[in-house]
């Protein structure tokens, strides 16, 4: 009898575990149906904010605020929120690996519904320093020493400062490496961490986040994000 294998996704978030897990991070989970406060309000996003138009919503019932979540980030909310109700404090670290949800067309590099890996640090004496160095160990040990982390300016309403991740890969562009975007952090804006309750005297936090398919394809060299969803067998089986 064959054996089954474990999608290439599965395969991948284990994998981002035991790295991470070796920088002492824990994983987190919340629900795939969000409300409005955790999705949108408490990280920043207001309902008259613009960056509300960079994510085209599902909304289940929108009277309700029912929302399917647009991205891993009400995680850090709800985590902070149950730490502070617990009376634990910081140093947090957590990544949350899970399922997302735009509404938006299909090609080959979009899908309505992918996989997001977020990171969250929270401490004293907490840097952009600290960042760049917990991605720079990731990145080398999940796709190879020769992978090397460069931040670019950008806007993120739940971070200030806020960074575009670039990694350069070594073995893209025939061999002579290239530059490539993999996500998104900085340091976690003030009013994120008072929404959930941390207290900004003493505590200040690092965040960041991207898509899984996105960074398995850069180490597969997958060229389209919709066959890690059309429940074709042979690409499982592609993977040992």
């Amino acid at each position: 009898m064959q054996e089954g294998r474990l999608h290439p996704i599965s395969v991948a978030i284990r994998e981002f575990a035991a790295i991470f897990g070796r920088m002492g991070f824990e994983v987190a989970y919340g629900p795939e149906l969000e409300d409005e406060w955790h999705n949108f309000d408490a990280l920043g996003v207001a309902p008259d904010h613009p960056a509300r138009d960079m994510q085209d919503t599902l909304w289940v019932d929108p009277a309700a605020g029912a929302v399917m979540r647009t991205h891993t980030s009400p995680v850090q909310i709800r985590y902070m929120e149950e730490q502070a109700k617990a009376g634990i404090l910081p140093p947090y670290r957590i990544i949350v690996p899970g399922k997302v949800f735009r509404n938006e067309a299909t090609d080959a590099t979009h899908e309505a519904q992918f996989y997001q890996n977020e990171g969250l640090v929270v401490g004293e004496g907490i840097t952009l320093a600290h960042l760049k160095g917990t991605l720079d160990r990731f990145f080398r040990e999940y796709l190879g020493e020769g992978a090397q982390v460069r931040f670019r300016p950008s806007y993120f309403p739940f971070t200030e400062p806020s960074v575009e991740i670039d990694v350069w890969f070594p073995e893209g562009d025939g061999g002579k490496g290239k530059w490539l975007e993999v996500m998104g952090g900085g340091m976690v804006h003030p009013d994120v961490l008072r929404n959930a309750g941390v207290d900004l005297t003493r505590f200040q936090g690092f965040a960041f986040g991207g898509g899984i398919e996105r960074l398995v394809m850069i180490k597969h060299g997958i060229p389209d994000v919709r066959l890690f969803h059309n429940a074709d067998i042979r690409f499982t089986e592609a993977f040992s």
